[in-house]
């Protein structure tokens, strides 16, 4: 159980450093491989380079502990 509340704590640091105006120096969301584009009118974002690095990040930290 305490694996599962280490997994959530850290998501949730992620995606607060993520939203804050200080994030920019990590470029997450932004990295070669995250898709944004304008379409009619509406933005869209697909982060794929950014979910894979949280991803083995997450899995990295779990198989430490």
């Amino acid at each position: 159980m305490f694996k599962w509340v280490v997994v959530i704590l850290l998501i949730v640091v992620v995606s607060g450093l993520m939203q804050a105006k200080g994030s920019n120096p990590l470029r997450l969301g932004h990295l070669p491989g995250d898709l944004w584009f304008r379409f009619r009118g509406r933005a869209y974002h697909f982060p794929f380079t950014t979910t894979v690095l949280l991803s083995l990040l997450a899995w990295l930290i779990l198989r430490s502990i």
